[in-house]
């Protein structure tokens, strides 16, 4: 028994972010402002986890 994951960890990528990931996570935050880091991912059409968008 422990704390469920913060996001579904299956077909996430890891490693450095490209430049058209850092396009992506500007101009989604620019557009829409800034709103739940979890659901950011999947609205903004990225395959990384909410934590992070949010520290990058």
């Amino acid at each position: 028994m422990g704390r469920q994951p913060c996001c579904d960890k299956v077909g996430l990528k890891k490693g450095p972010w490209t430049v058209e990931e850092d396009k992506k996570l500007i101009n989604f935050i620019l557009t829409n402002g800034q709103c739940c880091w979890r659901a950011l991912p999947k609205l903004s059409g990225l395959l990384r986890c909410g934590k992070s968008c949010r520290l990058r």
